[in-house]
């Protein structure tokens, strides 16, 4: 079916806004286990990203039963959620941080692991059950964004193999990265997840939201798209009704009927919500003072930039600082 200009003209607003979706990856693991094993992973900020390199393993979440990934999955779990990854769902787990790391690189380790304590190493690196690659990853996206809330708390590749050819084409550079074993493979695999992860979201949004409401329909409609996508880009601007209306090329009352009615919220709450998603980013991540983030963002005074602040994040902008020594 060909598609219409509006078509169109709604995937580029689409991809207006996820050119701004940025990963960066925090630390990276090369795990090599040897059954029986069971790893707790716990809730983090941060997303997680897992590779099965080697041999079949079992992912449970709370929200999930146990699920099985074969060699060459993987998954994404972008809000950082609880989960165990298992030889055999009835092992008891240990928690990731109890095993002992190896460092590769500056943000990359060897992890290894299994069910005997008493096997010795050269026995590990002789008979792996397991090896994984796996991920923790920091979005450009506050977790209160709209795009990261839909997002479903396990976000496997295989699924979404069969609609995007980029996926299954990078898991097969990350099977051949781990088969061939060469020298500098745990920093390019690195940078193959960091690609497959945004892969794994972009084909997620493209393709498996196509009858999702809200957030989503608005990105994908022409007009409130534009919309989105003007906001999303320059949150520093003094966005006003009017103006917005303009770009939607509709009357104020129309443009804002429109909106609120897609979206759920205000055009002004909508605004709001951006520019203090866009703080807390400043604020946790750059270590921005507060009265430079209230400035940046146009409010009158740091006062009533911490009463917005609290009133969509729920506690005061200094809360969101990292806390020192992190």
């Amino acid at each position: 079916m060909k598609a219409t200009p509006e078509d169109r003209q709604g995937h580029d607003t689409l991809t207006q806004v996820l050119l701004g979706l940025r990963l960066d990856g925090v630390e990276y693991g090369r795990c090599v286990m040897q059954s029986p094993w069971a790893i707790a992973y716990p809730a983090q900020r941060e997303a997680r990203f897992h590779f099965v390199a080697s041999g079949s393993c079992w992912l449970r979440t709370p929200a999930t039963e146990w699920v099985q990934l074969n060699p060459g999955d993987a998954v994404l779990l972008p809000r950082g959620s609880f989960h165990v990854l298992a030889s055999a769902p009835d092992v008891p787990c240990v928690d990731i941080d109890s095993l002992s790391r190896i460092a590769v690189s500056e943000n990359i380790y060897l992890v290894r692991g299994c069910g005997d304590t008493k096997v010795s190493n050269d026995s590990i690196d002789a008979t792996p059950s397991n090896v994984m690659f796996c991920g923790a990853m920091r979005f450009n996206l506050d977790p209160l964004h709209p795009l990261l809330a839909m997002m479903p708390d396990v976000m496997r590749a295989g699924e979404l193999a069969r609609r995007d050819p980029t996926v299954p084409a990078l898991l097969e550079a990350m099977e051949r990265e781990v088969a061939l074993d060469r020298i500098g493979a745990c920093g390019v695999l690195a940078r193959l997840a960091d690609v497959l992860a945004a892969s794994i979201i972009r084909a997620w949004v493209e393709c498996g939201c196509s009858d999702s409401t809200g957030w989503i329909a608005a990105v994908h409609c022409p007009k409130i798209g534009k919309v989105i996508a003007a906001i999303h880009k320059d949150p520093e601007r003094d966005w006003r009704v009017p103006e917005l209306a303009q770009l939607m090329g509709a009357s104020r009352s129309t443009f804002a009927d429109a909106f609120t009615r897609t979206l759920g919220e205000s055009p002004a709450r909508y605004v709001a919500k951006v520019k203090i998603f866009q703080a807390r980013r400043w604020i946790a991540q750059e270590g921005m003072r507060i009265a430079v983030a209230a400035d940046r963002l146009g409010y009158d005074s740091e006062a009533s930039f911490s009463r917005a602040f609290k009133r969509v994040i729920g506690h005061p902008p200094s809360a969101a600082r990292a806390p020192r020594g992190v």
